[in-house]
């Protein structure tokens, strides 16, 4: 399966923060790393789709469990984990030998 480009940094936000990524802390976290603003809704809507093709799971936190109030927070599976790694396999490879006028890439 190939993830398209947005749907790999989430999952790679949510491998980052490992079991502690919720909503906000994913897109702190993405944000940091691209030094630009993503929507919530463009987030939120991605991790429901990354959820329903099984490739992220998400539970409730509920106040005492090492976070305040109740979040849902996600985690990449294995199918999510071989989706990923396939993915960049497919990009590494179309990368691989590309020239263009102006040089190697």
């Amino acid at each position: 399966m190939f993830l398209g480009e947005f749907e790999q940094i989430v999952m790679l936000a949510v491998l980052r923060l490992e079991r502690h990524g919720y909503g906000v802390s994913i897109r702190r976290e993405i944000e940091k790393h691209l030094e630009r603003a993503i929507s919530p809704g463009a987030l939120y809507t991605t991790l429901d789709r990354l959820e329903a093709k099984e490739l992220l799971a998400s539970r409730v936190r509920t106040p005492g469990q090492e976070v305040a109030g109740q979040k849902r927070c996600f985690e990449v599976t294995r199918a999510g984990l071989k989706a990923l790694r396939d993915s960049r396999r497919v990009l590494e490879t179309m990368w691989n030998g590309v020239r263009t006028s102006l040089g190697d890439v």
